[in-house]
């Protein structure tokens, strides 16, 4: 079943094409993302196909099913000031949130017959668990005070509120633009868990590649005005990609052949030619474009040449802060050795960005000491970050910090060829920064940050809004970064890609210092929890009494304890097969909806056995 077809849509911006003659259709249980630089169109196409901006031609199509309800999460959601978060939240036109609604102002002011509809109405739609599903949706993305005035909220929580009113409203189809912006770790996962076992189809951009991973079934690159599609998840993608490109290097090497042939033909002919050659002149333009295009190419390692950093780097003997009742960190010690690259995650509020500005010396701690080394030159690119001049162009934004970053051996690289290198071409570097897009000027200020050429670098959510092409870039500058660096980031495919050690913020001050990445963190975490779980009480005297009332298990339970790992070994069987022929990606429309149904119903599956495992192994 189509939910939704476009047809030979078009967007421009003055003289930029965005994209055109584009066709794309989506159907029942597909998980596409869409991938795209910066500045490409992603969020224009996504306000597109959720209605809120026109295409252009008398050609363009939008075909919408009519019997299929879309929720839309934009960057930016906008809501009534004066709305509490539980009125925002239920401010919708889904049948079973205004049937409960309903009921609520029955029971006010209605009569007994008013009541006894409204009663009727929602057992009709089964929908009396909509307030606890509420509360709970609001408690995991930390959203607790129901009553507090939507015009308090920070962008993030008004972000994270247009979240739950659209997975309250259960649409058969999501827009989601950089859904897992604002969220901690924490949140990014349950979210994570909660759409791969939907039955929703989902199109959304993200730069959460882990994210990307795991919920999506299909990747759709838009490239030069041009969409390819990649049937899988991101490591499909990637390995797809990559045959994509050395194809197209190996057909645009034959164009240059062909190009430099014709070139020749062309400048020995005569200017009076016959009809056949008059063709081969009119192809000559096509064949001259094909040989000019440019192809994707893996960087080259770049041998940076930082300020020197002396034996003495960055010291914190016993800190401790606090803002009032909320403390920060108490009695924190570390010294920073040369070279390294630490991580520092926690959940939103425990206080990640203060911490990090105890150690810049920008906050003074309230006990204990921070030592800064006398050669240690920060570059801080922080959450803020800082106000770019918009009648400027992108070069001079980079050239009032310097000209040049000094490589090994004397070399140099320029500013213009460090902006090439984070995909801003030398016809974009003449553009002024207010014609710039959101993540464009993010990648602008990132820019900015790196051509001072700091020995410290310190990286306060520096991937939100970055797209996927620039994340790569930036991590393969990161890796090669001779100096330190610290990064407070959600993004996890990041953090594990850069960093192999962590100061893991646990909240009342705590500060965890741990010596690996992420998802060993996580993994050890798991199997802690695990083998609690799984841990057998030592046999202990008991009373006769105590022995009467103890928790047994009935012989159909031991059976179904016995049953359960063989019957979760089997399900996971046939997981890893689904998630095989999506890889191959010779299946129909129809097949990957079949199989992403089936797929989050096993997912469920999964879940549901094992939680009865473990409850069950209590009492074994």
């Amino acid at each position: 079943m189509n939910y939704l077809t476009l047809e030979h849509v078009n967007k421009s911006f003055g003289e930029k094409v965005l994209f055109k003659d584009l066709d794309l259709t989506i159907s029942k249980g597909q998980k596409i993302a869409l991938i795209a630089k910066n500045g490409s169109g992603k969020t224009t196409l996504l306000k597109i196909i959720a209605g809120e901006e026109a295409p252009e031609g008398e050609h363009s199509r939008i075909i919408i099913h009519p019997n299929v309800s879309i929720g839309y999460l934009p960057q930016e959601p906008e809501f009534n000031s004066n709305d509490s978060i539980l009125d925002a939240a239920l401010d919708s036109e889904a049948e079973e949130i205004q049937a409960i609604k309903k009921y609520e102002a029955a029971v006010q002011h209605g009569s007994e017959e008013q009541i006894n509809a409204a009663i009727l109405d929602v057992d009709r739609l089964n929908a009396w668990d909509i307030e606890s599903k509420l509360k709970e949706i609001l408690g995991k993305l930390n959203l607790h005070d129901l009553k507090q005035k939507v015009g308090t909220l920070s962008g993030g929580q008004r972000k994270r509120l247009a979240l739950v009113k659209i997975i309250l409203e259960n649409p058969d189809f999501v827009i989601l633009d950089e859904p897992t912006n604002h969220l901690d770790i924490h949140m990014i996962e349950w979210l994570e868990k909660f759409l791969s076992n939907a039955q929703m189809a989902l199109f959304m951009v993200t730069h959460d590649r882990y994210f990307l991973e795991r919920v999506c079934n299909e990747i759709i690159e838009l490239d030069n005005g041009k969409i390819y599609t990649y049937r899988g998840n991101y490591s499909s993608y990637l390995e797809k990609k990559d045959s994509r490109l050395q194809n197209d290097s190996s057909r645009l090497e034959k164009d240059k052949q062909l190009y430099k042939k014709e070139l020749e033909w062309i400048r020995r002919q005569p200017k009076a030619r016959g009809t056949k050659a008059k063709s081969r002149v009119d192809a000559f333009d096509q064949i001259k474009e094909d040989a000019h295009k440019t192809v994707e190419t893996p960087l080259s390692k770049i041998e940076f040449e930082p300020k020197r950093l002396g034996s003495k780097i960055l010291e914190l003997h016993h800190v401790t802060k606090s803002f009032d009742d909320l403390p920060i960190v108490k009695d924190f010690s570390y010294k920073f050795k040369r070279g390294e690259k630490i991580g520092v995650v926690g959940p939103n509020g425990v206080g990640k960005t203060s911490f990090i500005k105890l150690m810049t010396k920008e906050l003074r701690p309230d006990a204990g000491k921070v030592v800064l080394g006398d050669t240690v030159e920060f570059g801080h690119y922080n959450q803020e970050g800082l106000q770019l001049q918009q009648d400027k162009t992108v070069i001079q934004v980079i050239r009032d910090v310097a000209d040049y970053i000094p490589l090994k051996k004397g070399h140099k690289m320029t500013a213009e060829a460090l902006l090439e290198r984070f995909l801003f071409p030398r016809p974009q570097q003449q553009v002024f920064v207010s014609k710039l897009s959101g993540g464009e000027r993010r990648r602008l200020l990132l820019l900015r940050t790196l051509i001072g050429n700091p020995n410290f670098l310190i990286l306060d959510e520096p991937t939100n809004d970055l797209d996927v092409v620039t994340l790569n870039i930036l991590e393969d500058y990161l890796i090669q970064f001779p100096g330190c660096v610290i990064v407070i980031s959600h993004d996890r495919y990041f953090m594990d890609k850069i960093i192999n050690h962590l100061f893991i913020l646990e909240g009342e001050g705590k500060v965890k210092d741990y010596n690996g990445s992420y998802s060993s963190y996580k993994r050890q975490k798991a199997s802690e929890i695990k083998s609690d779980n799984n841990v057998k009480k030592e046999p202990k005297k008991v009373t006769q009494k105590e022995t009467t009332d103890e928790r047994k298990l009935s012989y159909f339970e031991k059976k179904e304890y016995n049953d359960l790992p063989n019957e979760i070994e089997k399900l996971e069987k046939e997981k890893k097969d689904i998630e095989g022929k999506f890889v191959d990606g010779n299946l129909s429309g129809e097949e990957i909806s079949k199989l992403s149904q089936r797929l989050g119903v096993i997912n469920k599956d999964i879940d549901e056995k094992e939680s009865r495992w473990l409850e069950l192994a209590e009492f074994m």
